[in-house]
């Protein structure tokens, strides 16, 4: 449920299993997303392609600028700048499955088998459908309500510029931000910029993540960076990583965003959205018979890594 990178990883994994698979995903692909858009090596070794095989315009970074109370700190890595709309449709276009534009608003178990909105029945459900995935919500999220503590607002655009400086760049704590805003410039004159912050904070703080986005624009707008204040952003909300989290329950799985699955240090969540999706289709696989309670146990936390490398 749902055809972000978890859900159409998944998706094909259990495909290439043998098994019959159906996604729902509420909006139409090609969709946008909220997100920076970049990914490390280790999303391609996961996937396994070379980014050379990539079917769209990238561009590698090896190094990053941190900024942090106003000192510049070069950091060298590997990076690769892609756009969530075209890599999302490649992701789902590649699974190979009946995806049906669906917005589920009611799930129910009966007989060992899920049945949503009385139109779907499945024996295995996988909950991919970002931090308000019914999934999660209807199975997940009283046995373990998220921490508000790990919550994460953000704001980004992405939008063609008729000028932009090269290099990635990324600032800590600017202006009291409690979090980090990002400068990434990508293919063919596209750029993506954006600001996220801890929820609370920012709360406590009395400053919404909107007047941080008007803050950083116009620096960004003073130093040259950008040549016009870009217009009204799109915001996310999604969850860091929580330690002693439930990922399945009987026959239901929860992965990516789904399962709060960002990274602590830069809140990236492709590659760990993947990884989850590949390891829940495995884990189905794995059953020993066809009884609804059959599958091993279902952990993640190997699977969140930084995110610099």
């Amino acid at each position: 449920m749902g055809g972000g990178p978890s859900g159409s990883s998944c998706a094909r994994q259990l495909r290439k299993l043998g098994f019959n698979v159906r996604l729902l995903e509420k909006k139409r692909f090609s969709r946008p997303k909220v997100c920076a858009g970049w990914i490390t090596p280790k999303v391609f070794d996961i996937l396994g392609i070379s980014p050379e095989a990539y079917p769209y315009p990238i561009i590698r970074f090896d190094r990053i600028n941190f900024y942090m109370f106003g000192v510049q700190i070069p950091v060298r890595t590997r990076q690769y700048a892609i756009k969530r709309i075209e890599f999302d449709q490649w992701m789902l276009s590649r699974a190979h499955v009946p995806t049906s534009t669906h917005t589920v608003k009611h799930i129910t178990k009966a007989n060992g088998r899920y049945i949503i909105d009385n139109e779907y029945r499945c024996q295995y459900l996988v909950g991919a459908g970002g931090t308000h995935c019914p999934v999660f919500k209807t199975f997940f999220s009283r046995l373990h309500p998220r921490s508000e503590k790990a919550s994460i607002v953000a704001l980004a655009k992405e939008y063609q510029c008729h000028h932009i400086k090269p290099g990635c760049r990324i600032w800590f704590f600017e202006n009291r931000l409690p979090g980090y805003a990002w400068y990434l410039p990508k293919a063919d004159g596209w750029l993506n910029i954006g600001v996220g912050g801890k929820f609370l904070k920012l709360k406590a703080s009395g400053k919404t993540i909107l007047n941080h986005w008007h803050q950083f624009t116009k620096k960004l707008h003073q130093q040259s960076l950008i040549d016009t204040l870009p217009e009204r952003p799109m915001g996310h909300r999604y969850y860091l990583y929580q330690t002693k989290q439930v990922h399945r329950l009987g026959n239901s799985f929860v992965i990516g965003d789904a399962a709060g699955m960002a990274t602590l240090d830069l809140g990236e969540g492709i590659h760990s959205a993947i990884a989850s999706g590949i390891m829940a289709a495995n884990k189905i696989a794995e059953k020993k018979d066809d009884t609804p309670n059959s599958l091993p146990k279902f952990s993640l936390p190997g699977i969140i890594k930084a995110s610099l490398y």
